[in-house]
């Protein structure tokens, strides 16, 4: 049975973050915002939107489909909006949209939507309740639609992501990154916020990317991505840990690198005791005249090994091909005033 709440506490299905990026947001080669900047923008606002909506901790338990639509000029303002689509139990689905806009401008224009799931947590860590949340408007209508036929999809990337096995049997081109994690990137649970693992997994992974360029004599520097998907979050990242991310080339097509990512943690105490936190999949592509890619070099699988993975690549870009993208037009329509929520009861 539920009713609705007569709680006092006034929850928003949506919020507005406005800011303006600083060269410390920046790619490697000055050009552009890097994506994982956008990342950790993107996974701020969702945050924020789904703490608003819980009244409670919330952690990312998933970003997917980010696809970069265009490079963010440096010194860019930037507006990020958050917004409820559908509730589980203990979870929340929030679609989020990011906008820049020249500062002389003021003329914001898409750049990124994507999805992101959060889990509200209570003081025992455990997943709590959250809040019903009802569509009222026709977009509310279509984007809460589109959230639950995400699933199947999503679940089954998942399961086949989990089933592949990383080992040294390879020659792909593999960047790894070690480091303990600081003080300074935790969130208020003690722990290292999504977004900045989403940042770590950008930079390992443009590691790869512009190495592989680079040997082809072009420019690495110059690799952006263009897409980051299946970013799963299985454990948290705490204070201290050792943290390993594991960037490796899998497939590439004629104008794309596909990259594989895993983000494992460890006590520094016994450092090969690893347990896997996160992992993704991200497309690096070399911008051209107009916005088109140019050619990369292509890589050929070597290994037994190789081959799965590279067999591995091309079956999610199959799966991915029935997702459908968000139009950023159907996010960012006006919602009601005062959304709906119900309080779940036994």
């Amino acid at each position: 049975m539920t009713t609705t709440s007569t709680a006092h506490h006034k929850r928003d299905d949506r919020i507005t973050l406005r800011f303006m990026s600083s060269p410390t947001d920046t790619a490697a080669g000055g050009r552009s915002v890097a994506a994982g900047s956008v990342m950790e923008w993107i996974d701020k606002a969702g945050y924020a939107c789904a703490v608003g909506w819980a009244v409670a901790y919330c952690v990312t338990a998933y970003v997917g489909n980010v696809r970069h639509r265009r490079p963010i000029p440096p010194g860019s303002l930037i507006e990020v909006e958050a917004r409820i689509i559908h509730t589980g139990r203990s979870s929340m689905h929030v679609v989020v949209t990011m906008s820049s806009t020249a500062v002389e401008v003021h003329d914001y224009r898409p750049a990124t939507t994507c999805v992101l799931i959060f889990v509200a947590k209570g003081v025992d860590g455990r997943p709590t309740e959250v809040p019903m949340w009802e569509a009222r408007t026709r977009s509310d209508v279509k984007l809460a639609e589109g959230a639950l036929e995400r699933i199947p999809a999503r679940s089954e990337i998942k399961k086949r992501m989990l089933e592949q096995v990383y080992t040294d049997e390879s020659t792909a081109p593999r960047v790894k990154m070690r480091f303990l994690v600081p003080p300074g990137v935790v969130n208020w649970g003690g722990k290292a916020h999504g977004g900045t693992v989403m940042r770590w997994i950008d930079e390992a992974a443009y590691a790869v990317a512009a190495s592989w360029t680079k040997d082809g004599d072009g420019d690495g520097s110059h690799a952006v991505a263009v897409y980051s998907g299946g970013i799963h979050f299985f454990a948290p990242v705490r204070i201290g840990d050792l943290v390993e991310i594991d960037a490796r080339l899998i497939h590439t097509s004629a104008h794309s690198m596909h990259i594989s990512i895993q983000v494992l943690r460890a006590d520094p105490r016994a450092a090969d005791e690893r347990v896997l936190t996160t992992q993704c999949m991200s497309i690096f592509a070399v911008p051209g005249q107009a916005g088109v890619a140019l050619p990369v070099p292509r890589w050929e699988p070597a290994t037994a090994e190789d081959l799965r993975l590279d067999a591995h690549a091309r079956d999610l870009i199959a799966l991915r091909e029935h997702i459908v993208p968000i139009p950023a037009s159907l996010s960012l329509e006006p919602g009601c005033a005062a959304p709906r929520y119900v309080r779940r009861r036994a």
